[in-house]
């Protein structure tokens, strides 16, 4: 159960990976990515293959009936291209990197393969609080934003990945709310920081200024929390995956649209719900992310007694109402096996595997819609990003505490 980060590694990577990040830490790689030129008759054939024959649209906006809905999204395929890496994909289509790795077990990330079939688990549980302002899964390394809407209307909701708290610096669970947004931050390091980062042989500044080696990106919500923040970040590679000291990072191309949608004063809760239940088109579905590596709830010991607690009463009654019953094989199998999809659980001889036959294929492209213009940022070697896992979940013997609380700090 636990969400230790699996990379299953069948090759060298050589210079090619492509996750628009850094180094471990808040050190930072700059070097520019270039393309060599392509011949004109080879470009020509190129635009002539590359002319879409089932193109995607975003999956991070959706509208629901929230008297009669949970789940909104659905599920899709795509097919990796010979340049593809899992993390290329994930940020292709708004996904977080650990999402795309539950949702495709046993492929590289590194080295999908070309004409690889990938999941996209884009079907997604809203998490059971209250559907107002910002709503934080950590469970599920994933915001959700409910603007206000009138009494009759249908709600939206927009939903992105995050980067969480690395294990020793967690993001706290609770509500709090936007005080404060601000264009362009600077990041004044919290000493804590510098003595971890030093401790690794890096020395940083005591100040980082607005622009590209600011690990806060362009964009940052201040919390009512003292340390704690949403902002975007420089190391998009980050997105999805437990790797800040305890703020909450987007891609920043979702970071720009949110902080202009979101006003000050903004309810934010972050909840912990790696195992979600919901109603969708008259059935239950289940989701599985697995717990995260060092929550205490013991879900390997009491999981089904768990899963069961996770079911809210309004959802016990809509199973009465329908005279249904949960099929509890499929959800104990998936919550063993965490796959990020959201199957129905209360319709006969649905499974994983249906759900997946009859996902929409869509061609290996940025979205219609999207926030994202497509264009790379950074090359990361394979010794750079294990480099930063090890900086990223030390083991708990050794994880360093989290820092104090300061309204005069932040963290990253």
């Amino acid at each position: 159960m636990s969400r230790g980060l699996r990379i299953a590694r069948a090759g060298g990577i050589g210079t090619g990976l492509i996750v628009g990040g850094v180094l471990a830490g808040c050190s930072l790689m700059n070097s520019p990515w270039s393309k060599p030129e392509v011949p004109a008759a080879a470009s020509a054939a190129a635009a002539v293959a590359a002319v879409p024959k089932n193109p995607p649209t975003a999956t991070h906006k959706f509208q629901y009936d929230p008297d009669i809905d949970d789940v909104v999204g659905y599920v899709q395929t795509t097919v990796a291209s010979a340049d593809d890496t899992l993390p290329d994909i994930a940020r292709r289509f708004d996904l977080g990197y650990e999402e795309v790795v539950h949702a495709n077990p046993g492929v590289d990330p590194w080295l999908p393969g070309a004409g690889r079939t990938i999941v996209l688990p884009t079907r997604f549980i809203l998490p059971e609080a209250p559907r107002e302002g910002i709503i934080i899964n950590v469970g599920a390394m994933r915001l959700y934003y409910f603007p206000p809407r009138k009494a009759g209307e249908l709600q939206t909701v927009y939903t992105h990945p995050v980067g969480i708290g690395k294990i020793g610096w967690n993001t706290p669970e609770g509500v709090t709310k936007v005080i404060a947004k601000e264009k362009d931050p600077v990041w004044r390091v919290p000493e804590s920081v510098r003595k971890e980062h030093l401790e690794n042989g890096e020395e940083l500044p005591a100040v980082v200024e607005a622009g590209p080696d600011n690990p806060l990106g362009n964009r940052k919500f201040t919390l009512a929390w003292p340390t704690y923040l949403i902002h975007g970040t420089n190391k998009s590679y980050g997105v999805g995956m437990r790797s800040s000291h305890g703020c909450i990072r987007l891609y920043p191309e979702d970071v720009e649209p949110l902080y202009d949608m979101v006003p000050l004063g903004t309810k934010v809760r972050v909840v912990n719900q790696p195992f979600l239940f919901g109603w969708h088109d008259g059935a239950m579905y289940f989701q599985a992310y697995g717990a995260l590596q060092d929550d205490t709830k013991g879900w390997q010991q009491a999981e089904k007694k768990l899963l069961g607690r996770s079911i809210e009463p309004r959802q016990r009654k809509r199973l009465k109402e329908h005279s249904t019953a949960i099929r509890w094989d499929v959800v104990n199998a998936l919550g063993h096996e965490p796959r990020a999809v959201a199957v129905p659980i209360t319709v006969t001889d649905a499974t994983l595997d249906t759900v997946l036959a009859a996902a929409k294929k869509v061609d290996n492209m940025v979205p219609e819609g999207s926030n994202w213009n497509g264009q790379t940022e950074l090359l990361v070697s394979e010794q750079q990003f294990e480099q930063m896992l090890s900086d990223r979940e030390p083991g708990s013997e050794t994880a360093a505490a989290p820092p104090a609380a300061s309204p005069t700090v932040s963290n990253q």
